[in-house]
């Protein structure tokens, strides 16, 4: 396992991403409710620039006729074709076994790492 320093975390706004080069390969840092996450800039479905998508919110499953939103900032959405991820799981909201490639960030003191395999 190799860990590589990538920001301070006062660097990174909470709900923001940052884009990191890191091995070659793109990664978006984010905060999300005080926690680190960091995803691979590369979408499942085609390949698209996630990272490069908005942090939202999304509707929530409810009555017909009824139009409940939520998971504010918690949603992101692919900027090619509007697939939503968990940015706290890489889950896609619909189908649970297509997941965003993700990497364990640490924090030491005011460091974040992201750790590769």
């Amino acid at each position: 396992m190799k860990r590589h320093w990538v920001a301070k975390k006062t660097e990174i706004q909470e709900n923001k991403q940052r884009i990191f080069q890191v091995q070659g390969l793109e990664i978006g840092l984010y905060c999300v409710e005080g926690r680190w996450f960091a995803w691979r800039n590369v979408c499942p479905h085609q390949g698209a620039p996630i990272c490069k998508g908005r942090v939202c919110g999304t509707r929530l499953p409810s009555l017909v006729y009824q139009y409940e939103y939520g998971m504010e900032e918690r949603i992101l959405r692919c900027p090619w074709h509007g697939w939503e991820f968990d940015l706290t799981t890489g889950e896609h909201l619909v189908d649970s076994g297509t997941k965003l490639r993700g990497y364990e960030v640490v924090c030491e003191g005011e460091d974040l790492f992201v750790v590769f395999p």
